[in-house]
């Protein structure tokens, strides 16, 4: 089983100890709370992810051929949806971030328990931290070449 495996089978176990979805949105707020910050010198445009209502800001660096990723949001829920996300994929390879899905957001039933705008920003999210991922695997491959 993947690194990225195991996180999302440790998240699923998680939130499958919680009864209902107070608990977990409180369990989401902790998460967010837990989140590597993002500097203050990189909450910028070219940061923020676009698709999301609030603002959520994402950095990522390459360092030992892995993805590590930093963010903020200015909402609570929010910060715990990109907590959660980059507790699965950063610190992995990119074509590993790239390759994963993310039933797992299915299977914690987040999805549908977001509002329709949370839900697009969820996308947009997972959208953006892929790309990233797809960026420097392109970079790794043409400095192969």
């Amino acid at each position: 089983m993947s690194n990225i495996e195991e996180r999302k089978e440790e998240i699923i176990d998680e939130f499958s100890m919680f009864d209902d979805w107070m608990q977990r949105y409180e369990y989401m707020i902790d998460l967010g709370k837990s989140l590597p910050l993002i500097d203050e010198k990189y909450k910028t445009e070219d940061n923020i992810i676009k698709g999301c209502q609030s603002r959520v800001w994402v950095k990522a660096d390459h360092q030992d051929d892995k993805v590590v990723f930093k963010a903020d949001s200015d909402a609570i829920i929010t910060k715990g949806i990109v907590a959660i996300l980059i507790r699965v994929f950063s610190g992995q390879k990119p074509e590993d971030i790239v390759k994963a899905d993310t039933d797992f957001i299915d299977e914690i039933g987040l999805k549908e328990h977001l509002s329709p705008t949370r839900a697009n920003g969820l996308v947009s999210m997972i959208k953006q931290l892929k790309a990233y991922a797809l960026a420097y695997m392109s970079k790794d491959a043409s400095t192969q070449n």
